[in-house]
């Protein structure tokens, strides 16, 4: 049985966020995920969807959607996370220096520093006017 594909559009909202975390469930089960293969695919989507819907969305050249892709292969997960906001790479900003204590650490950073903890892969490219977000699973 060929495993499905997983594509969600939704609007940038943070209200978007629990339906469209039902769905990865969901997809997660249908596709007989390992339990901690589909934890991650939860986590990674709400982060990167809530990273959109919080920083991408709004003001002039605002995202007006996420989209999300999900698709088992042999032995990974390929998970595409993309919108149509303004262009915005979050793999470059430098890694947060978590060994400061909170006080004195800078704001930020640390959702896609959880997010590449996660991933086997991560790759940012901007293509046809979309900001776009590849991540690779290892199936554990």
């Amino acid at each position: 049985m060929p495993s499905p594909t997983l594509v969600i559009r939704l609007e940038p909202s943070v209200a978007a966020v629990p339906d469209m975390l039902d769905r990865v469930e969901a997809y997660a089960e249908a596709s007989e995920l390992p339990p901690k293969t589909a934890y991650r695919l939860a986590v990674v989507c709400e982060e990167l969807v809530a990273n959109v819907a919080m920083h991408g969305a709004g003001g002039e050249d605002g995202a007006t959607y996420v989209e999300i892709r999900a698709e088992r292969e042999a032995d990974r997960l390929r998970l595409s996370v993309e919108d149509d906001g303004r262009p915005f790479d979050p793999l470059a900003a430098a890694a947060p220096d978590v060994s400061l204590a909170l006080d004195d650490r800078d704001i930020g950073g640390l959702g896609i520093h959880f997010v590449r903890s996660l991933v086997q892969e991560i790759a940012y490219e901007r293509r046809e006017g979309r900001n776009c977000l590849t991540a690779l699973f290892e199936m554990v």
